[in-house]
């Protein structure tokens, strides 16, 4: 086997030797490392680096909702009332949402491996803090809030790319292959989504045996169990930090090496390819995510759900506690089960329904080529199988069209929510259309972030840490605005209001599916948008 590495040859003289063009150099040295997981992982270890990658995004969320139950405590405990305590919970969802858009870009750039390890221990040492601060010092409490959000959000920046950053979306997207992505990230998604079930929970229980300072006690001794396993086992993705020079490899290389990175490992029938990588890879602005359409309607699709479901959540100990006084704090907790089951639990299925929507998508195109007589002459009588690499697929219809009828339901179920608890219905009834609610929205979650990291490969950190700073945002003026209009005009009307929120999402939805693969093919780095000739900068593989 052998492999052709080629640059584009640029018509001027060669530039002197500078420390970038010296780090090129090193890239192309190392070239042969520049493996492409997506083709040389086995299913196993892609399955067993996503179960990784889940359990430190878990934290995020965790994080947040393990506080809830805490709140009345702490705020005895600093003698301040309910309001300035709640604003601790409002720093941290806009530090959520605005810290990945740092680290989300550095984990596309500096690698995922370190990024990850400095979030957590970042984490750890916020929850110590907090754990330790003077109940006489609120603007302390306050501060180590803020850190503790930038350490957990950015975990899922890495990943998902919401905190973790690119962790989670940025990994899934180095390993994963766009039919098989889905799956991958349904059940990465089971991380954060087991966060908001178990948070509350688990905060009731410490808060009411051991007080409000366990809680950061027991998120520390968790989270540094999690950043121990990352270093032990956690292998660098991203294909330009593979091969760090000799002194860095205690960041990039995990301690037990137990997943095959290494092309020796593969059979010589089955040559890896190498990767195709932007050897001098510039700092990238994530803010430049805002200025392609097709991937802001999914981030404005993604924010709606999500800021509706987070206002339920941050309401409910409130509105059950005075519809229901016959719930104690630890009861209020277990109802928080509801939702956040429903998303945890789901997420699987919605994963499978995502691939399974793909293959049907590929199958049609595959049908309707073969039958004009243009499959083998557009793909090879080799290649038949990768339509899904033709411009015209239908991406955006393989993954969203499921969805527009589940907005109706989340809508629907949104202002049954509302009036069950005006007129104190069974508590059963809000309970099940609360799990509606949390299915439907981690369904348009799995979807829309699944879409926009085959939209901006390479930028999975950038685009999560994009779609983390709408949400929270988002999600910021609702716990802003939701008492005070609950106050107006009463609970039920509320939820309605939230209901035809939620309902506006629907002209995006087909904007995306109808116009979408036009904003695709005049996207940067498409097919239509760049000469076949290889840019500057960038290696190529062939196989012979």
């Amino acid at each position: 086997m052998s492999e052709k590495l080629s640059i584009e040859e640029s018509p001027a003289p060669p530039p002197p030797e500078t420390s970038t063009s010296q780090e090129i150099n090193h890239d192309l040295h190392h070239a042969n490392d520049f493996i492409d997981l997506k083709n040389t992982l086995s299913k196993r270890e892609k399955w067993f680096i996503v179960i990784l990658i889940a359990s430190s995004a878990f934290f995020s969320p965790f994080t947040a909702n393990i506080y809830f139950p805490a709140i009345p405590t702490i705020a005895r405990a600093f003698k301040k009332p309910i309001e300035l305590i709640n604003l601790s919970v409002t720093v941290y969802v806009v530090l959520q949402g605005t810290s990945p858009m740092f680290w989300g870009t550095m984990s596309d750039n500096m690698g995922r491996r370190p990024i990850a390890a400095a979030c957590l221990l970042l984490l750890i040492l916020s929850c110590v803090g907090l754990a330790l601060v003077p109940a006489s010092a609120y603007w302390l409490l306050m501060l180590l809030r803020c850190i503790q959000a930038a350490g957990s959000a950015s975990t899922l920046a890495i990943g998902e790319s919401f905190g973790t950053i690119n962790l989670g979306a940025g990994v899934i997207s180095d390993i994963s292959t766009p039919a098989e992505r889905g799956g991958f990230y349904g059940v990465y998604a089971l991380g954060p989504m087991a966060g908001p079930a178990l948070g509350p929970v688990l905060g009731g229980i410490l808060t009411q045996g051991l007080g409000w300072r366990a809680i950061f006690w027991f998120l520390c001794i968790a989270v540094s169990l999690c950043l121990v396993v990352l270093l032990l086992f956690l292998p660098e993705t991203l294909p330009t930090r593979q091969s760090p020079q000799s002194g860095l490899k205690i960041l990039y290389k995990p301690v037990i090496p137990i997943i095959g990175l290494k092309p020796s490992i593969i059979e010589p029938s089955t040559p890896p390819k190498i990767a195709t990588v932007a050897l001098a890879r510039k700092f990238q602005n994530p803010l430049l995510i805002f200025g392609r359409y097709n991937i802001l309607l999914l981030l404005v699709i993604n924010a709606t759900s999500f800021a509706v479901f987070f206002g339920i959540v941050t309401s409910l100990s409130i509105l059950f506690e005075r519809t229901y006084p016959f719930l104690n704090e630890l009861q209020i907790g277990f109802c928080f089960l509801s939702a956040g089951g429903t998303m945890a639990g789901g997420t699987g299925i919605i994963g499978r329904i995502l691939d399974w929507r793909y293959k049907v998508e590929k199958n049609r195109l595959r049908r309707r080529l073969h039958d004009v007589g243009e499959l083998e002459k557009r793909l090879g009588e080799e290649s038949v199988k990768e339509v899904d690499k033709l411009p015209e697929f239908p991406l955006e219809r393989a993954r969203l069209s499921f969805l527009p009828a589940s907005i109706f339901v989340m809508a629907g179920c949104t202002a049954g929510y509302g009036w069950s608890l005006q007129f104190g219905a069974n508590l059963a009834v809000p309970l099940i259309l609360q799990a509606f609610i949390g299915l439907v929205c981690m369904a348009v979650m799995n979807a829309t972030t699944t879409l926009m990291i085959d939209l901006a490969p390479g930028q999975g950190s950038a685009v999560q840490a994009c779609s983390n700073f709408v949400r929270c945002g988002l999600s910021a003026v609702v716990i802003t605005i939701i008492q005070p209009i609950i106050n107006g005009i009463g609970v039920g009307w509320t939820y309605v209001l939230f209901a035809g929120f939620v309902l506006t999402s629907l002209p995006w939805f087909y904007l995306e599916i109808r116009l979408g693969p036009r904003w695709r093919a005049i996207a940067p780095g498409s097919k239509s948008s760049t000469s076949d000739t290889t840019r500057k900068g960038e290696l190529v593989s062939e196989n012979p």
